[in-house]
């Protein structure tokens, strides 16, 4: 027996699912929903809310598909939707403080006994570091942002997005060392 693909390409795909067909839909769904939540994880610590936020981002996606100008990257559009609810959700949570002494203030909670840096690793460390500095490093390191679009998108000053990202690289710098001398044994 042989098998005929229902939609011959992505872009057929979501001019299906504009037109409301639920195959094409779930299949969307299906193809970018392990990247969007790994997307809207970076942001947010907690995988259940996390989850969560990635499915009202789906929502919003379906919503506005009708808005995708077949220009540029699907992925890269759903991709900014999921970031600005995530966003979105850490400031409803009241989460996201951008305060010079937020640091001075928090008591790290990184209990990491490995030195190899695997992703699982790399993740814990941003985790521990205070949202507002997350979210600059995440958007500036991971997703290319430019100061300029962060402080747009976090309705803060070009400079607070630097001073943030600058204090983020300096406290994970100074965890990796910590961790360097605990991990060898000595002090």
């Amino acid at each position: 027996m042989k098998i005929i693909p229902f939609y011959r390409n992505e872009k057929q795909l979501i001019k299906k699912a504009i037109d409301g067909h639920p195959d094409a839909q779930q299949r969307l769904y299906t193809a970018y929903s392990s990247k969007m939540l790994s997307v809207c994880r970076q942001y947010i610590k907690d995988i259940h809310f996390a989850e969560d936020v990635m499915v009202c981002g789906f929502l919003k996606v379906f919503a506005h598909l009708g808005t995708f100008k077949f220009q540029g990257s699907f992925e890269g559009w759903i991709r900014r939707i999921m970031i600005r609810e995530s966003i979105s959700y850490l400031r409803k949570q009241q989460f996201v403080v951008y305060d010079d002494e937020v640091y001075e203030k928090q008591e790290q909670q990184t209990n990491v006994q490995t030195t190899d840096l695997d992703t699982a690793h790399i993740q814990q460390l941003i985790d521990a570091l205070p949202q507002g500095y997350k979210m600059v490093f995440v958007l500036y390191t991971v997703e290319g942002y430019k100061h300029r679009e962060i402080a747009e998108l976090l309705d803060i000053t070009e400079s607070t997005s630097k001073t943030q990202l600058l204090k983020a690289r300096r406290l994970l710098q100074e965890q990796l060392k910590q961790q360097n001398i605990i991990g060898y044994g000595s002090r």
